[in-house]
């Protein structure tokens, strides 16, 4: 990972689960769009089942900001049998899904709430980190925390 250059900070990417409570973490630089970056993010979630077996990365649906209306993203989750839910952009010829996106596109908030809880942490907000390394383990601890303040 090295040594981070003033300016080239990280950018942090979170999938939450339902309570909004940190999922899955990817720290990528900075110039990539956000959603070139999903598939990435999804690939860190592991949800735990009950009893045995291997944890659950595919979740049902996906809740997204409409930086993440891109082709190529909607055909490679559609793949996986995923539901993307994100407004579609203003340039596109049918922006209308079934009534149904929209609706859960209201639920939105608890992605949002995932983000503010952290940025709470303020170590996360300034960086102080110089090395990567440094910086990613601040927000593992970080998002165990919220993690274990849920239960």
């Amino acid at each position: 990972m090295g040594k981070a250059r003033k300016g080239k900070w990280p950018k942090l990417m979170v999938s939450a689960g339902g309570q909004g409570i940190p999922l899955g973490v990817h720290l990528s630089p900075a110039n990539l769009a956000e959603s070139q970056l999903a598939e990435a993010t999804l690939a860190t979630v592991a949800v735990p089942r009950p009893g045995r077996g291997r944890p659950k990365q595919k979740p049902e649906r996906i809740t997204a900001a409409r930086g993440y209306d891109s082709r190529q993203l909607w055909v490679r989750v559609k793949q996986r049998g995923i539901q993307l839910i994100a407004p579609r952009l203003s340039t596109r010829k049918h922006r209308c899904q079934d009534g149904r996106g929209p609706r859960r596109y209201k639920r939105r908030w608890i992605v949002e709430r995932a983000n503010v809880r952290l940025h709470a942490f303020r170590h996360l907000v300034t960086r102080c980190e110089n090395k990567l390394e440094n910086y990613s383990g601040f927000v593992h601890v970080a998002c165990m925390l919220i993690a274990l303040r849920q239960f």
